[in-house]
């Protein structure tokens, strides 16, 4: 496809001037009509990849999405930037969902947003429909590999059947590879070209605090955070609740969101807090994948999340307009206990288990938080990211190359089959069942670490999975597997620093200082109410009007005029003729005072070096040249000086005799604001210092 073509329909229909990583490539990828999957994070930029091409191919985009709230949200966003769409689902009424389908099918909609349970409502119109392209969001819910399993997705593997000539694209923010693997066999995807993004959102602040105190701490890191949307998630649903009405007694507005709540007291819930009305809201895992809201400054884990994809997730909420954001979560012993017994009762247990276990080791990491989750996803990079607590707090780390070494070859003598716990007692020479039942003692490195303890061994092999030279494969029964950086310490030299093996010790009372506030006054303030004031009167969130991303470039950029405004990301030819002359008279309105206010502050300064020069008994003239100044001028500021309060003696400059004819003079002239009028009417007697102070005198002693 047309690169200029495509640039063109990305500023005017959703104002970006350049597609982020990867969203050219998969949209040209669909447009030549080929199955994609694809793996992008939160904030990535997925829906383009399916919202741009709905535009370009001439029938209809079908996306298929698990939340009511989601579809709302993308539909608001796309009216708009002028887009033709609609959702059909269960809380429309019959006659409503046959509306949008007779229109669907007079092609008066290029996207129509329904849930996995609803698709049967178009089954009898879909042999009318000119269907161009099947988008399937959030689509490792369909893989029971993966964290969020949902059964009415395995239903969509006939899509591929019944449409064998449509491109169906698959998108995700969270998949490992067993995930990604299920996931194309599920759906019945024909040669399907696989994308993953980066990982990697360096605007995420990562940290992890023990559970100590946590109510307190939390309280504490909001009330730092004015005016700043935030998550708070709990494991139960009486968590939530306890929480909120905590925060609420300290002044927080917060509210609480799980599955228990009724539908109306939930749907309440979201919309104040995408609308900015609500704080925080503390909510189980059921919050959060319907909202598209990007200005969500905070995430904060209650208690610690079941798998590394489920967190990964949930802190991704946080700044979606990429502007900094920061991720807490608090780790307890019994938070492990509880999730140990919901992951053994429920599906894959075993999977879930080792998931859990991963999830653990992250916490209990003394390594570069990100480098952890990014080799999770299979993202190896070799820099620490200097924005997690580890990188700004680093443990001392000693020279642990012949460790590694010694681990990573026993991985190798293993054939890379074996799980953690099998090559731990494989270096420490353990004469158990498994191990003379394989015959692993008769392998050459068998024994080879009996000097380290086991529980060591054990937090060393975490430290190299941490480090991205293993991996666990949690599809083939948790085996261990090395990834390309293993080469390098085994046969090119590569050193490796490991850490000490002690218990983590945080002061409990360790809260991070607070960021730099905007003022209350700043421009982005004002634009954030602008935007706030339109979102309340056309009843959509505040970010659908414009992202903080997209104002926080305002306050940068000042736009002031039509082709200024434009080159905003974010606006495009329907955004600028809905809100351009707002947000642009909001600005200029902003300079002006601004200016005004310099100007006045200014003027103050320089009142304020002529008294205390006048005050020390420097005589007009030299306080002149000294300021490189008229005497008209220093006269002036004594006249302004004096009628502000300030205690100066003017009579060596006017006489008490001539005070009084200038008073009675301006009584006679009707009180002019200009100084000639005096000057004429005393024949040019008086001069224009003595009427300026005079007249000071005069307005002081009224």
């Amino acid at each position: 496809m047309n690169s200029e073509l495509l640039h063109t329909t990305l500023k005017e229909n959703f104002g970006f001037e350049k597609f982020r990583p990867n969203q050219e490539t998969i949209i040209n990828t669909i447009l030549s009509g080929q199955d994609t999957l694809a793996i992008m994070p939160t904030g990535g930029g997925k829906s383009i990849c399916f919202q741009l091409p709905a535009l370009i191919l001439p029938g209809i985009t079908i996306v298929i999405s698990p939340l009511i709230a989601l579809m709302k949200d993308q539909v608001d966003s796309l009216k708009t930037n002028g887009i033709s769409a609609c959702y059909i689902n269960s809380t429309q009424s019959s006659q409503e969902q046959q509306y949008y389908i007779d229109n669907l099918k007079s092609n008066h909609f290029k996207l129509v947003y329904i849930a996995p349970e609803s698709l049967s409502y178009l089954d009898v119109a879909f042999n009318e429909l000119n269907i161009s392209l099947i988008a399937i969001d959030e689509a490792h819910c369909i893989s029971s590999w993966g964290h969020d399993f949902r059964p009415a997705y395995t239903n969509l593997g006939y899509l591929k059947s019944r449409f064998p000539s449509t491109p169906v694209l698959a998108l995700t923010a969270t998949a490992d590879k067993a995930t990604r693997t299920d996931i194309i066999k599920q759906l019945k995807l024909k040669n399907p070209k696989t994308f993953i993004a980066s990982f990697d959102r360096k605007n995420l602040s990562l940290e992890v605090r023990p559970a100590l105190d946590r109510v307190k701490q939390i309280i504490d890191f909001i009330e730092k955070k004015p005016n700043e949307s935030g998550i708070v998630y709990c494991l139960s649903r009486k968590t939530t609740e306890e929480l909120a009405d905590k925060l609420r007694k300290n002044g927080i507005v917060a509210k609480a969101y799980h599955a228990g709540l009724d539908n109306e007291t939930r749907a309440k819930t979201q919309d104040q807090f995408i609308n900015d009305d609500c704080q925080v809201v503390c909510a189980t895992i059921a919050f959060g994948m319907g909202i598209d809201k990007s200005n969500v400054r905070w995430v904060i884990h209650y208690n610690l999340p079941k798998n590394i994809e489920g967190y990964y997730q949930e802190i991704g909420r946080a700044g979606r307009d990429g502007l900094p954001a920061e991720t807490v979560m608090f780790e307890s012993y019994a938070d492990v206990i509880q999730l140990q017994k919901f992951a053994s009762e429920g599906l894959n247990s075993d999977i879930q288990l080792a998931k859990l276990d991963r999830m653990k080791q992250y916490a209990d990491a003394v390594s570069c938080r990100r480098k952890i989750l990014l080799s999770y996803f299979g993202e190896l990079v070799t820099e620490n990211c200097g924005n997690c607590d580890i990188c700004k707090n680093p443990p001392t780390f000693f020279d642990g190359t012949i460790l590694a070494q010694k681990a990573l070859s026993a991985i190798v003598r293993l054939k890379e089959s074996e799980p953690l716990a099998v090559i731990v007692d494989f270096l420490r020479g353990s004469k158990n069942a498994y191990i003379y039942e394989k015959n692993y003692q008769t392998l050459k490195t068998y024994g080879i670490g009996d000097d380290v303890s086991w529980y060591d061994w054990n937090q060393y092999l975490i430290q190299l999975i941490n480090l991205g030279y293993c991996e666990i494969a949690f599809h083939q029964h948790n085996k261990i597997l090395l990834t390309p950086f293993a080469k390098k310490v085994l046969f090119e030299g590569e050193k490796v620093k490991l850490t000490t093996v002690v218990k983590k010790i945080i002061d409990k009372n360790e809260i991070k200082e607070a960021k730099a506030k905007p003022a209350k006054n700043s421009l982005f303030e004002i634009l954030r109410k602008l935007r706030y004031e339109i979102a309340k009167d056309e009843e959509v969130p505040a970010y659908v009007i414009f992202s903080d991303a997209a104002l926080r470039q305002m306050e940068i950029v000042r736009p002031m005029s039509e082709e200024e405004f434009l080159t905003i990301d974010g606006v495009g030819k329907a955004k600028l003729e809905k809100y351009g002359t707002e947000f642009i008279d909001a600005i200029i309105y902003y300079e002006k005072v601004k200016n005004e206010n310099s100007k006045k502050k200014k003027e103050g300064n320089t009142y304020k070096a002529t008294l205390e020069l006048y005050q020390d008994g420097i005589s007009v003239e030299e306080i002149a040249e000294r300021r490189k100044l008229g005497v008209p001028t220093i006269i002036s500021h004594l006249a302004k000086l004096y009628s502000d309060g300030n205690d100066i003696d003017l009579s060596p400059f006017i006489s008490d005799e001539e005070v009084k004819l200038l008073h009675k003079a301006q009584i006679e002239l009707e009180y002019p604001t200009a100084l000639k009028p005096y000057f004429d009417h005393f024949e040019e007697k008086l001069s224009y210092d003595k009427i300026r102070l005079g007249l000071a005198i005069v307005e002081r002693n009224k």
